[in-house]
């Protein structure tokens, strides 16, 4: 966890003269929520950092700096079982996230082992696996980092309502193009940093 950002989120609160419950309640979040900012052991999301930034006037961009993930590289998976779509995807995650860490896998299994051995911020996953089911396997993936980003990927719209059921937090119509997936990263749930530029 960042122990730069709860330094900084506990600095602007005692400057500002607020206690960790009055914060709370400015918020609407417990107590302890903002007592687990604060001693590094919890993020807040994007969302949260927002808040934070309006509630106590201070820079949002200094304080989402401060909650990403910067003091190691940024993994990526796509999980396409079509080598050809996997190959293309690939490309444009490259052009999307150029400074990121990118492997592809046609095979759940190898990424499943991969996720297990690395920390993964993202994951763009097919839900059409063969006899597994990417919503099935966004379970599995939560299960080794519930921090992880999972952002289906697929050619059938009508999956989209399984697809929020999953703690996935996006979803994307194939085929991947740069813009879909920039679009994507502005929504994710638990933001990171590649090179100073916000994600």
């Amino acid at each position: 966890m960042s122990m730069q950002f709860a330094k900084i989120l506990k600095q602007y609160r005692t400057e500002k003269g607020l206690s960790q419950r009055e914060l709370a309640d400015k918020l609407f979040v417990t107590r302890s929520t903002v007592a687990r900012w604060e001693n590094g052991s919890r993020l807040p999301d994007i969302d949260m950092i927002q808040r934070l930034s309006k509630c106590m006037g201070e820079d949002f961009n200094l304080l989402f700096n401060a909650a990403s993930e910067t003091s190691e590289s940024v993994n990526v998976i796509l999980l396409d079982d079509t080598k050809i779509t996997l190959t293309g995807g690939l490309s444009v995650l490259e052009e999307a996230l150029p400074n990121a860490t990118i492997i592809g896998f046609t095979r759940p299994s190898e990424a499943i082992e991969y996720a297990k051995a690395h920390r993964v911020s993202l994951i763009f996953l097919d839900i059409e696996l063969g006899k597994i089911s990417g919503l099935e396997l966004c379970k599995t993936f939560l299960e080794i980092n519930p921090r992880t980003n999972i952002v289906f990927v697929t050619a059938y719209s009508n999956y989209s309502l399984d697809a929020w059921e999953t703690g996935g937090c996006g979803f994307i119509l194939k085929p991947l193009t740069t813009d879909n997936v920039k679009k994507q990263l502005k929504r994710l749930r638990y933001p990171f940093n590649l090179g100073g530029n916000n994600l």
